[in-house]
């Protein structure tokens, strides 16, 4: 355990987010010194009391540099970078002044389709599907080029889908949610049965904030994911048990199709969830031993359909969506509660 005598001094650009909340709480937890720099814009969820704010615009240089001043870090975590223009920027704003600069990549960089299973490190980026995935590979290019050349002391993060109390980890989101409670259908990619890993961020936060200061894992990268895997039509049960609806029934449908009928979901549906996904999160535990996780879904999702009960303002109901999802299930027919899923 990390005490605040010898805690490291570490700077978060974001710091609100799904992941970045609850690294920066472990992060203060542990006694490190934390700076959260990020435009103040968020309010869904709170800094720790004990972190120093910045409220600048990390897009304008000029003002990082104002804000910052001559200031050194051991650890600057971005986690809002998502072109090789914004790590250049990091680059040339912290070069010199960090002993750690971690980059939060995507595991949806990985090679889709999988050619093995699990995924590992060693997995080529390779996702044809996804520009956003395309962009996380080529930030980690332009890193560990400026780490091969110059000696940045880039440490490379590859999460999967982390959620926390505030998220549903569904296509449709909270829309999802009020089908399953109002008994209408649901659709889900395929035939359900392709593999997903989700992860709380509390658990992913154990291992990222593991990795703080470790020289072994400079100039390297690492996936941070949940052992847990389940196929898609039991994630919808576990979400319809959790909220106290029946168990769902289940529109099946193509992913290219629901891909065609809303273009939004082309990146995420074919680039990463219609594809199954089992990670090898061996690395990352040579180097933080005490990296396990605590929440299963049963769990995360429980708390997640309280924190919406508890907060009806967030319970938005996508009319657009529900429309879309209405011409689904009505174009495919072919409804399914399977006897595996029904609630005990």
């Amino acid at each position: 355990m990390v005490t605040p005598a010898s805690g490291l001094s570490v700077l978060f650009i974001g710091g609100t987010g799904v992941i970045s909340a609850a690294a920066a709480d472990l992060a203060v937890a542990r006694g490190h010194r934390l700076t959260v720099l990020n435009r103040g814009q968020s309010t869904l969820r709170a800094v720790p009391a004990a972190a120093e704010v910045l409220t600048v615009d990390v897009r304008d240089p000029a003002a990082v540099r104002s804000a910052l001043g001559d200031r050194r870090f051991d650890v600057v975590v971005d986690f809002v970078a998502f072109t090789p223009e914004h790590v250049r920027a990091d680059i040339s704003q912290f070069a010199g002044r960090t002993g750690q600069y971690v980059f939060i990549s995507s595991a949806s960089a990985y090679q889709k389709p999988p050619a093995a299973l699990p995924v590992r490190e060693s997995t080529p980026l390779h996702n044809p599907f996804w520009q956003y995935s395309r962009d996380k590979a080529a930030c980690e290019d332009v890193l560990m080029v400026a780490h091969r050349e110059q000696g940045f002391p880039v440490t490379i993060i590859r999460p999967s889908h982390t959620y926390d109390r505030t998220q549903i980890a569904l296509l449709g989101g909270w829309t999802d949610i009020h089908r399953m409670r109002t008994g209408q259908p649901v659709v889900v990619h395929g035939d359900g049965t392709s593999l997903w890993t989700l992860t709380h961020s509390t658990d992913f936060a154990k291992a990222l904030v593991g990795l703080f200061g470790r020289s072994q894992a400079v100039g390297d990268s690492f996936t941070i994911t949940s052992d847990e895997y389940l196929p898609w039509d039991a994630i919808y049960a576990e979400y319809a048990r959790a909220a106290g609806a029946p168990a769902p029934t289940i529109v099946h449908v193509a992913s290219d199709t629901m891909a065609a009928e809303n273009p939004d979901w082309s990146g995420p549906l074919l680039g990463d969830r219609s594809h199954s996904v089992i990670f090898d999160n061996t690395k990352v535990t040579g180097l933080v031993p005490d990296f396990f996780c605590t929440t299963p879904v049963a769990l995360g999702f429980r708390e997640a359909i309280a924190w919406f009960d508890a907060h009806p303002q967030q319970q938005v109901v996508d009319d657009q969506l529900n429309a879309t999802l209405d011409r689904l299930v009505a174009a495919h027919s072919t409804v399914s509660t399977h006897p595996n899923l029904e609630h005990p």
